[in-house]
């Protein structure tokens, strides 16, 4: 069997990542909140005494056999460089929305931002969106999408 289950940031503010996930993209608490140390953390991640607190989050859409979206902190962590669209790795979290634009400025209130323009595609299929690469609070990655 291999089945999905979540995807992780690591946040400098987990607090505040979690609050703006919630309030800016629908994000919801679960009740899973962790404290997480010990040896075996400590083998699995290749860090000596690592310790990480954070919350999985509901993502929008999903019900009760779902996916979750973990935030995360580690007492030591690495910097990360600034956020770039084609940056190796992951590129970016994408959620579908009825109003990019309104979305995108409620992401802007809540202290994200916006990397390219909001831009109009339309498929050779006949199908339209409305796309736009913001960033999260902290500098992730997000796509907002609009199918109409």
């Amino acid at each position: 069997m291999i089945k999905y289950v979540h995807t992780n940031v690591i946040a400098r503010d987990p607090q505040r990542l979690v609050a703006f996930y919630k309030k800016a993209l629908g994000c919801k608490s679960i009740g899973e909140e962790r404290d997480l140390r010990g040896e075996w953390l400590d083998h699995m991640t290749g860090i000596p005494g690592a310790h990480l607190v954070g919350e999985h989050l509901l993502l929008p859409g999903y019900g009760a056999d779902h996916p979750t979206f973990e935030v995360f902190s580690y007492d030591e962590m690495e910097a990360a460089g600034d956020p770039r669209a084609n940056r190796c790795g992951f590129g970016h979290l994408a959620f579908e929305v009825d109003d990019v634009e309104q979305t995108l400025a409620l992401m802007k209130s809540e202290g994200g931002g916006q990397l390219g323009e909001v831009v109009r595609a339309e498929y050779e299929d006949g199908r339209r969106a409305v796309f736009v690469y913001a960033t999260d609070c902290e500098g992730n990655v997000v796509e907002l999408q609009s199918w109409q």
